[in-house]
């Protein structure tokens, strides 16, 4: 009876050893790659997961910030290189042809906060920042996002596109949203073409 038990005991192991099931329950695949040594097991508790900061274009942000008593959405719906504004931009502007990032923004629910053009900006690979101009009217792509602080009340959105003057001949990797409320600003990949 001994010997049977012995060896259904070692048969267990064995097929646990080759389905990959650990002790612990977790399901390992199999892999070409050498094994990470297995980790410490520590009483702390678990770290919170780090909150999504980067989105691709066409992408919502759900916002809660509970401190301020506000949850929001925020997206990026498109952005458009070149784009026919009233004439080029001057070399003061910093750029020689016109782009719009078309911005949504909606307060989903608690006190009502402002938003303007000035928390975003385009990132580009090499460091650099192109910052809104401020300009507003005229033959500028409508719908325009707000430049001074517009309210949002809870329920309502605000939706317009931001003009940059940029480089023709250079496309920003990301358009980013910090604005002094926020620890962390949130990005969204602009597409290559």
């Amino acid at each position: 009876m001994r010997t049977s038990t012995t060896t259904a005991a070692i048969g267990a192991a064995l097929l646990l050893a080759l389905t990959g099931c650990s002790s612990d329950g977790t399901t390992v695949t199999k892999s070409d790659t050498k094994p990470e040594p297995a980790a410490a097991t520590t009483s702390s508790p678990a770290a919170e997961p780090k909150p999504q900061t980067t989105f691709a274009v066409g992408e919502t942000a759900d916002v809660n910030d509970a401190e301020n008593d506000v949850a929001f959405s925020v997206a990026v719906i498109a952005y458009t290189q070149p784009v026919k504004g009233p004439q080029p931009p001057t070399p003061e502007l910093g750029g020689d042809t016109w782009a719009t990032a078309e911005i949504k923004v909606c307060n989903t629910k608690g006190q009502t906060f402002s938003v303007s053009q000035f928390p975003w900006s385009l990132a580009y690979e090499d460091g650099t920042r192109m910052e809104v101009t401020g300009l507003n009217g005229g033959d500028l792509p409508k719908p325009e996002f707000p430049t001074d602080d517009v309210s949002v009340k809870a329920g309502d959105c605000v939706r317009g596109k931001i003009p940059y003057p940029v480089e023709s001949g250079k496309r920003p990797a990301r358009i980013v949203y910090a604005p002094q409320s926020m620890a962390e600003p949130l990005e969204w990949t602009v597409p290559t073409k």
